[in-house]
Order: C-alpha cells, then structure tokens, then sequence
C-alpha cells in the first residue's frame, strides 16, 4: 500500500495535470478566436475614457507612464488622464507639474491613504462612460486602448484585461518572470473563452463606469483590489474579457527578495479573497470561476508546497541511506557505464515530467500571442528552477499569514 504523502503527491500532481490539459483542449477549440493584430486599427466611434494612475512615490517612472498614454492613439478629446499623488514623500508631485496645462490631464494630490483610495477619488471625478488604471510604474502599447476598445461592441461585456509583458530583463530573476508572465497571457485567455478571469490587473484593464455605478468602488480587498473587483463582478454575472494583443509593460522585481514580497501579497490576497468570496466555491450559478478558477488555483498552491516538501523528504531519504551505506561498507566511488537499468520508472517522475511538459507548452503558446514567437529558448530553465525553489516559500508564508491572521503586506 502507498503511504499517505504519496497518495497526497499523485492527488495534487493528477489535478495539476487536468489542469493544463483542460487548458490545451480549450486553446485547441477556440484557436481561431484569438485575434492577435500587428497593424493599426480604427474604431466605427471612440467613447470617452478616463485613465486612472495612482502614484506614491514614483518620481522616477511616472514621466515614462504618462508619456505612454499621451502616446497612445485615440483621440486626445475623447481620452482623458487623472493622475492621483496618493501623499508621496519624494518628488513625485513635482514632477507631475510638467503636465498641470496639459488638456487632457487632470492632477490631484490627497494625503496617503493607499491605491484603493486613490482610485476611488479619481472615480468620483470621472464622467466618461469607459474608465481604466494604469500603474506608474507601467507603459502601454500606442495601439493598447483601441484593441481593447473593440471588444466593447459586445454589450455584455464589462470589462476587458490586457496583456502584461515585463519590459527588461536584466537578470536571472526578471528573466523567469518573463516566461511567467507569456505563459500568464495564454492562461488568462484560455481563462476568458470559459468565463473564468478572476483578476483585472491594475495595469490597463478597462471597465465600463457602470461596473462602479452599480457595484460600488474599490476595497481594500487585502491590497489585491484588482481581484476583489473581479470576484465582485463575477458575482453579479458580469462578463470579463481577456485582449492578448493589447500589451502593457512593466517593471518587474529584480531580487528575490522584492520578487518574495511581491508574490506574498499576491497569494495573500488571493486566499483572503477567496475566503471573502467563499460563497463562489462549487456554485454552478457563479459559472466556472467557480467550478474551475478559483479551485484550481487552490490546487496550484497546494501542488507547489507539498510537491516541494515531498521532494526534500524524498531526497532527505536518499542521504540517509547512502550516510548508513557508507557507515556500514565505507566510502565506494566507481563510474558504471549508462543503463536504462539504472533510470527510475517511478510513476511519480513520469506524472512530473508530464507535468512540466504541459507548462512548457503553455509557455511556448503564450510566447506565441504575446511575441509571435514560438521558439523556446533556455530561459524556460530560469523559470522552473527559480520558481520551484523559491514560491513554495511564500506560497507557505501567506498560507500561515492567513491561517494565524497576520498583518496583511503592505502595497509598496
């Protein structure tokens, strides 16, 4: 019989395998419905949008983020840009003045209070009927808001996400969240042909203002705003859509360190909202973020931290044995000749090997609608050893934060 961590280990690594396959059967269907688009486009009519960037402390990359969306092509009438210091202790507010006679710019300064307050002041400024954040620390693509634009010819839909790209990849680090982040472009469509998106990110997703008319501002949700506005939206039935050829740029953490506190509050605010919203979870009326979003990600979390912890007993085993072997026969060092005899046919390395084969295809795919590029190349290895090492660290870290209610990480 099979001890009880095995049986844990085949339980994650089987889901996480439906996961991807899920994942592949739906890109293979819906393949001809991905519109990935090179040239310019023009739109029958340009409705007003309000561009929300919250700041606190951003004086060096704020210049960059508003020069991209004065860049962007839409007609500057119709485009309207509200900049929010949200009580900056640096120079932020006095490099924002180059912009004070600027028409379609709009500044405002409040004491610090976070970037949910500071959304929900501009939102109280805003009468445009299309409304958007984009972060200061990000820069958009000319043709972005135009892309995404053409998806609001459906009625029904409220809101649409874009693509996030990391904009330099200076270093090992930034390297594997690039490969992260083109993989996260084919999972948030695939995400959005099934109804699933359970995050607008604050870089450039775009809502109708009426999601705010009706379901009120953003919360504080935790510091993940941007989740809890979804959840909230799928809630309610309204429909997110996903545009991968609407491309944003953003500055990625280059330590592990900044890396670690940024992903603790990203799985922090995940769990907390998922136990603000629990009453989703297996609901057949709240449609597949329901039965599939949100459950999966509960998987990934748990595969990633007992996968790990399962691998360090496993090797921990291993020294032990080979520490009692050399106790008992001494020290034996010989070269033997390559034998299939000797690889391990263990159904746990082949379910891993299918595992990280289904990733690496998803990455390829996400390459594919995020650079037009299918070629693999090594910084995939980047990816796997960086992120096997280092998540489950924060993965375990925001699990106790949750489970013993620590103080949540702070937005900066």
């Amino acid at each position: 019989m099979i001890g009880v961590g095995t049986a844990i280990f085949y339980t994650a690594v089987f889901l996480s395998v439906y996961v991807q396959v899920f994942f592949l059967v739906t890109f293979l269907e819906k393949r001809r419905h991905i519109v990935i688009r090179k040239d310019s486009i023009s739109l029958p009519e340009y409705p007003g949008v309000t561009i929300i960037v919250p700041c606190w402390n951003e004086e060096k990359t704020v210049e960059k983020t508003v020069a991209s969306l004065l860049a962007l092509e839409y007609p500057k009438d119709k485009l309207h840009i509200t900049i929010v210091d949200d009580g900056s202790t640096d120079n932020t507010w006095g490099v924002l003045q180059k912009y004070a006679h600027t028409p379609n710019i709009h500044l405002y300064k409040k004491e610090n209070g976070g970037k949910h307050t500071a959304m929900n002041y501009a939102l109280a400024q805003t009468t445009t009927p299309f409304t958007g954040c984009l972060d200061a620390d990000s820069a958009v693509h000319p043709e972005a808001l135009k892309r995404i634009m053409t998806y609001f010819a459906d009625p029904e839909i409220m809101a649409v996400a874009p693509s996030i790209m990391i904009e330099k990849s200076k270093n090992p680090i930034q390297i594997a969240q690039r490969v992260e982040y083109d993989m996260a472009v084919y999972v948030k469509k695939m995400l959005a042909f099934i109804g699933g998106i359970h995050v607008t990110p604050g870089p450039f997703s775009i809502f109708r203002k009426k999601v705010f008319d009706d379901l009120g501002n953003y919360r504080k949700a935790h510091n993940t705003e941007d989740q809890e506005i979804a959840l909230r939206m799928q809630s309610y039935g309204y429909k997110i859509e996903h545009c991968p050829d609407a491309y944003v740029y953003t500055v990625s953490p280059n330590t592990v360190k900044k890396l670690y506190k940024q992903r603790l509050r990203w799985i922090y605010g995940f769990l907390n909202n998922l136990i603000d919203y629990r009453h989703l979870l297996f609901r057949k009326k709240y449609g597949n973020v329901a039965l599939f979003t949100l459950p999966s990600g509960l998987i990934s979390i748990v595969t990633a931290m007992f996968g790990f912890g399962y691998i360090l007993y496993r090797f921990g085993i291993y020294i032990a044995d080979k520490v009692e072997q050399i106790r008992i026969v001494g020290w034996q060092f010989s070269l033997r000749p390559f034998d299939w005899f000797y690889v391990s046919t263990e159904s746990t390395i082949f379910l891993s090997i299918l595992l990280y084969g289904l990733v690496i295809l998803a990455i390829m795919l996400g390459r594919k609608m995020s650079q037009d590029r299918k070629k693999l190349s090594l910084d995939f290895l980047y990816f796997i050893v960086i992120y096997s090492v280092v998540a489950p660290f924060w993965l375990a870290k925001a699990v106790y934060n949750t489970t013993v209610a620590k103080k949540m990480p702070t937005w900066r």
